[in-house]
């Protein structure tokens, strides 16, 4: 299995590259990329958030507790005195990054619901819905958010598949097969209780129309003409190694004397 460095800098380069072929398809601006990078490389070490006391979890489970804390001083703020209000915010933190933190711990295990390409889907919708109603951003740059935390996700359950496969011995470890797949396979109630959130995100996630007019407007082609071209000289290389020389020069005589 890969350790946290390896999906941090492979997802980090990963989203690198989808980010310049994005500016470069002007899909988004040399401003935004920082940004994607980031969410990228935040979706390249979520799957590991079952992980009992692993640092992606302590990371998410604090970022949650600092942002419970900013939610309660913004609801009572000025309602209470000020020590008061300290005391509500000091026990949600508490509550949230060690009560919440303990609960998710026992309801799940490494490498369950949360190593999926369903849960890959749920994160994309979740950042979408975060992005568009929460902080206010656009419905492109909101979709935006969603396709690169998911792609971070993605990267990083092939990368724990990749490992998996011990190419020395030739063989394949018992890990195999369990970070890419759809859903759950030992655990059907948590892979229907995300089934459930995906579906509810995925109602009140806005249409990605303007993502789908922007991707429409790219050329393509401009990106597949090397493709197609090392295809093509591969296949020429192919079909000359299944011809003979001599029918080769065969055809070579007869053009020659047809020619006199």
């Amino acid at each position: 299995m890969a350790n946290f460095n390896t999906h941090l800098s492979i997802a980090a380069a990963a989203s690198t590259g989808a980010a310049l072929l994005s500016v470069d398809a002007n899909v988004i601006t040399v401003n935004d990329m920082p940004w994607l990078v980031f969410v990228g490389t935040l979706g390249g070490i979520l799957p590991d958030i079952d992980a009992s006391n692993s640092r992606p979890v302590k990371l998410l489970f604090n970022v949650l507790a600092l942002m419970g804390v900013a939610a309660a001083l913004q609801v009572f703020e000025g309602k209470y005195v000020s020590y008061l209000i300290l005391a509500i915010a000091a026990v949600t933190y508490l509550a949230i990054r060690y009560g919440v933190f303990a609960l998710f711990n026992k309801l799940t295990v490494h490498r369950g619901v949360f190593h999926s390409i369903l849960a890959a889907v749920f994160f994309a919708l979740l950042m979408v819905s975060i992005s568009y109603y929460l902080v206010h951003w656009d419905v492109l740059h909101s979709w935006l958010n969603g396709l690169f935390i998911s792609l971070g996700f993605i990267v990083h359950l092939l990368l724990d598949e990749f490992y998996s496969v011990d190419l020395l011995n030739k063989r394949m470890k018992k890990s195999f097969g369990t970070a890419l797949k759809f859903f759950s396979y030992s655990n059907m109630t948590a892979s229907a209780l995300m089934t459930v959130c995906t579906l509810a995100l995925y109602w009140i996630t806005p249409p990605p129309l303007p993502l789908v007019k922007v991707l429409k407007g790219v050329h393509w082609d401009n990106y597949l003409k090397p493709v197609r071209f090392f295809q093509n000289h591969n296949q020429a290389f192919a079909f000359s190694h299944l011809i003979p020389s001599s029918m080769l020069g065969e055809n070579c005589d007869s053009k020659q004397g047809h020619s006199k």
